[in-house]
């Protein structure tokens, strides 16, 4: 074997430059693909940039529409509610009418009766006293 440093120099600086050209054969797609990937990324950025501050008020104004008609909804329920209890509250007085009505037909009915009854006891005994 050679001691000769100059051609263990050589050698090492030869393997050095088929080193780095291998590299640099490797590293140039790879390269051009992270050149091609920010290009994408770039545009993909400028995209967002100008589709996101809309759709996010798209977003804030779909928000407020719900809760609008969120609430017209709950004042709806509550006026159905409003008016279910007024019917609720009709009905009860009407039942409480008619009871009274039944109460006094009733009455009026029994007083006829009580009344005739008289009437006719009387009727029937005024006969004999006008014969005796």
């Amino acid at each position: 074997m050679t001691s000769d440093p100059l051609f263990w120099l050589s050698c090492s600086l030869i393997l050095m430059a088929v080193s780095l050209t291998t590299v640099l054969i490797v590293a140039i797609p790879v390269l051009q693909e992270i050149a091609r990937a920010a290009r994408s990324a770039e545009k993909l950025f400028d995209t967002l940039h100008k589709e996101f501050p809309p759709t996010l008020h798209s977003i804030r104004l779909t928000g407020l529409e719900i809760t609008e008609l969120t609430d017209e909804i709950d004042s709806g329920v509550k006026s159905a509610s409003d008016i279910v209890k007024q019917v609720d509250t009709g009905l009860n007085q009407t039942q409480t009418q008619i009871k009274n009505v039944r109460t006094g037909t009733r009455r009026l009915l029994r007083g006829f009766q009580v009344g005739w009854k008289t009437w006719n006891r009387s009727s029937s005994r005024t006969p004999e006293k006008d014969q005796s």
